[in-house]
């Protein structure tokens, strides 16, 4: 992030980006598929969104460090719980979704199903 890391613009977006799972570069190195964001009509830094399946990764790894203990030592409650966030951001959209989520939770893909099942019928 070389001539970038410390403009104040960056200093307030990177907890975004990192939350993200993105990384942040120079505009000029920016690809077809990056954001560039603009700050007062200057091009400030450059944010390279992770793939879906990399953001999912991200996401049950933030859980996890919230919760203090891997996914898989949740009480069932805590494993509904974490299903029904994970759904809210998207997560079974992602191919192959429920077997990540399912392997990270230590439990079978019929058991995300069921916990998705209960959310839905309550």
């Amino acid at each position: 992030m070389t001539g970038i890391g410390d403009d104040p613009f960056v200093t307030a977006v990177k907890p975004l980006v990192d939350a993200m799972g993105g990384e942040m570069l120079p505009p000029g190195q920016a690809g077809a598929d990056d954001v560039v964001l603009s700050w007062e009509g200057v091009d400030v830094v450059a944010v390279r969104l992770p793939q879906l399946a990399d953001s999912l990764d991200h996401i049950l790894a933030a859980l996890e460090r919230k919760q203090g203990k891997p996914l898989a030592d949740l009480d069932r409650r805590a494993k509904q719980e974490v299903v029904r966030i994970l759904e809210a951001r998207g997560a079974f959209a992602v191919r192959h979704g429920v077997e990540t989520v399912a392997g990270a939770l230590g439990v079978s893909r019929f058991t995300v199903y069921n916990y998705l099942n209960r959310e839905k019928g309550s």
